[in-house]
């Protein structure tokens, strides 16, 4: 019998799709493989509206060892027989109904995809979006223009949902002992019950020791691993593939619940497994999304073998669960393992040693299908191609209506900022901009003794111990700039990520991202997710910079309201010396201090800016970025520091030049006295504020010349007082307002500036 229209929503399975599914098997589907083609065709997991898309990213390099899209995450060769592994995904939609737990299970979930590479985890970073933390306010018949209001009650939601989601981090990621070492908060109104939470994990790996997410072998085993099984999670991935609404809290329990101390033994026991016994296996996969169903069946269908699985040999921790229920399940913590037969008892001794239950549940065949067995009773049987080649879609884009208004609007009615001291000192003070420290103070970011740059800089600078080299990582994103052009800030994205790490002193190598936009069957949503994806990849292209990893969050809606499109890049570098990392704060007194990059436009930077937001809640505009003047700016910067030129490094990015100047003295502990520029809190792009001893100057600016890059000398550093232009502020002021921003908002109090 056909499924009603409530089961198939359920599932995130249309009409046209379930008949779809009855062609493909000649029959109707029962009610396990309805449930497992539900979960693999889901958006999480099938990638139905953006497949296609995702083909335009650049995804092969001389470093990239992996293909994008095959295994649990990319890895890139850093050589001395080293990879780096690393990926960020989302946990959007469990983190809006419960914060902690959402946050918590996603850190659980990336951190096995990395360690299920045989790479040991070795960083975290996340990237955070919420609705204001503070009441706003809007004038009565405001044009599109104006962000619009956040009541009270609405933005006490979002204070709670903030504290649960960076406690669920912390709690998880501080007990398996990893540190949290970098990442970004922003907060719109467009993320109000709706928050957004990318968790990004980077790991380090021998290359001869890397796994495979395969079931490879006929006659291998597959065996489970870990957490014992039980109902949370079932419909994980399909609650993920639908907009959120008033009805979302009865899917509460599609939430999974985390044990990082469970995890901490799995990483350690999958470590040990991997790095000296990796010939007793032929595959690793963890179980996330669609749990059982799509790590065994995905594995199969990558190695073009077949399974069988018997749910009755499953360790339960609930009685009377359905086969359906065991193959849906997202239970936590939970490794699948393709185990050479005659390897078993090493196995299984192995994890009994580390105190984890272990059961063979099956084996892999050479027929291509997945037979699923409750006993002696066969519950399905669909071919492992027929459920990973889920139907893709390709749409007509239409260009949002409100972008003819937004980007055309006339900055010029608006009034000058006349106190310049008062407009730096509450931009220093607005959450978008202050420091973050509230966040990442909840995290140990030295455990593992690896971390040289901490938290807080442009992007976090970890030693590969036994070498003399460093990563520099970071998470990026503007989704203001996105909202009023999808393609320019798709390519600014990109661009500020691999700027942030080239200001550490490393030269990109490669960069996964997180794609998180509204329901894509809306054709203004296809739009923009087109038109960034557009720009990422074309600049992607022109950095030299391949994408290995990612995913993709789809339907961030609520009650039919969109989320701003938010495309988020994690970026990884390399410095060949680690110690020529460059810091953000300026170091020594009489250091000169240069402009690089282009600071002569008077215009230039209003799109989105964040001094307009804070004095007159607008955001217009349209923004733009020159990526071949980007790539030259950041050869500048990684030739600077790989020759020692280079004390500081900042990105002049929201708030200007200004805030960058006003971050680097703070970072620094030390003033400045700086030539005033143009459109000093103006947000143009590809700006970078440095800093050299003055005997290097000459240096410095014959290399900027060489890789055509203007740069000037401003000014320099020394004293207790930021003197840019008109601007003369204490930088213990800057301090206080910097540091105050965030915590007054969470507890409902204007910053006093």
């Amino acid at each position: 019998m056909a499924p009603d229209q409530r089961t198939l929503d359920q599932l995130s399975l249309s009409r046209d799709e379930y008949d779809r599914i009855v062609d493909l098997l000649d029959r109707e589907p029962n009610e396990v493989e309805l449930g497992m083609f539900g979960a693999l065709w889901s958006e999480h997991c099938g990638y139905k509206n953006s497949r296609p898309l995702l083909r335009m990213f650049p995804t092969e390099g001389p470093l990239v060892l992996t293909k994008a899209g095959e295994e649990n995450a990319g890895v890139v060769d850093i050589g001395d027989g080293l990879g780096i592994a690393f990926k960020i995904e989302s946990h959007n939609h469990p983190s809006a109904i419960e914060p902690y737990e959402g946050a918590a299970t996603g850190v659980g979930g990336i951190v096995r995809d990395i360690f299920a590479m045989g790479a040991r985890p070795i960083a975290l970073l996340d990237s955070l979006r919420f609705g204001p933390l503070q009441p706003t306010e809007t004038p009565p018949g405001a044009g599109p223009e104006y962000l619009p209001p956040t009541s009270p009650e609405v933005a006490a939601h979002n204070r709670h949902l903030f504290h649960g989601v960076v406690a669920g981090i912390g709690g998880y990621g501080n007990c398996l002992g990893i540190p949290t070492v970098g990442g970004e908060v922003s907060f719109s109104p467009s993320y109000s019950g709706n928050p957004l939470v990318n968790a990004m994990c980077v790991g380090v790996a021998r290359i001869d020791k890397l796994v495979r997410a395969r079931a490879d072998g006929p006659g291998n085993l597959l065996m489970l691993v870990g957490a014992d099984t039980g109902r949370d999670g079932i419909h994980g991935a399909t609650f993920a593939s639908v907009q959120l609404d008033e009805s979302s809290e009865e899917r509460r329990p599609a939430v999974q619940v985390g044990n990082p101390f469970l995890e901490k033994l799995l990483m350690e026991a999958c470590l040990q497994l991997t790095e000296k016994h990796g010939g007793w296996i032929a595959g690793l996969q963890d179980l996330g999304a669609a749990g059982l169903t799509s790590s065994s069946v995905e594995c199969a269908a990558k190695a073009g073998t077949g399974i069988i699985i018997d749910v009755a040999k499953v360790p339960r921790r609930e009685a009377g669960m359905t086969a359906y229920e065991v193959m849906l399940s997202e239970s936590q913590e939970r490794m699948l393992v393709v185990v050479k037969p005659e390897h078993e008892g090493d196995v299984r001794d192995l994890f009994e040693h580390w105190e984890l239950h272990c059961a063979t549940i099956g084996v892999v065949t050479d027929d291509g299908l997945v037979r699923i067995r409750d006993g002696d009773t066969e519950v399905a049987c669909v071919s492992a191609t027929m459920l990973t080649e889920a139907p893709t879609y390709t749409r007509e884009p239409v260009r949002p209506a409100y972008l003819d208004a937004l980007q055309t609007f006339d900055f010029a009615a608006l009034p000058d900022a006349a106190d310049a001291d008062a407009t730096l000192l509450r931009l220093l003070a607005s959450p978008e901009i202050a420091s973050k420290r509230v966040v990442w103070r909840q995290y140990d970011h030295q455990v593992g003794t690896n971390t040289v740059v901490p938290p807080g800089s442009d992007a976090a600078v970890l030693r590969i111990k036994g070498t003399t080299k460093g990563i520099a990582v970071c998470t990026d994103g503007n989704a203001a700039y996105t909202y009023l052009d999808p393609y320019a800030g798709g390519a600014i994205a990109v661009a500020e990520a691999a700027r942030n790490v080239a200001c550490s002193g490393a030269r990109p190598v490669a960069m996964t991202n997180c794609l998180n936009f509204g329901n894509p069957e809306k054709p203004e949503v296809y739009y923009q997710l087109r038109e960034a994806i557009r720009g990422m990849a074309d600049a992607a292209r022109a950095l030299g910079i391949p994408v290995i990893s990612g995913n993709v969050s789809l339907y961030n809606e609520i009650n039919g309201e969109a989320i701003w499109p938010t495309p988020v890049v994690g970026m990884v570098g390399l410095l060949d010396d680690v110690d020529r990392a460059v810091p953000m704060g300026f170091q020594r007194e009489g250091d000169v201090i240069l402009f690089a990059g282009d600071f002569a436009a008077t215009h230039a930077g209003d799109a989105a800016a964040e001094h307009i937001r804070t004095a007159a809640g607008i955001l217009a505009g349209k923004p733009a970025i020159d990526i071949a003047a980007e790539a030259r700016l950041q050869r500048f910067l990684v030739e600077a520091a790989a020759a020692g030129l280079l004390r500081s490094a900042h990105d002049a990015g929201v708030g200007g030049v200004a805030v960058a100047l006003a971050e680097s003295c703070i970072a620094g502990n030390v003033g400045c006295d700086v030539r005033e520029v143009a459109a000093i809190f103006g947000e143009a792009q590809s700006r970078c504020v440095v800093s050299c001893a003055p005997e290097q100057v000459a240096a410095l600016r014959a290399l900027a010349e060489t890789c055509g890059v203007p740069c000037a000398t401003q000014g320099s550093v020394g004293g207790d007082h930021l003197r840019f232009g008109t601007i003369a502020l204490p930088v213990d002021e800057l301090r206080e307002a910097y540091e105050s921003g965030v915590p007054h908002a969470l507890e409902g109090i204007s910053a006093n500036v």
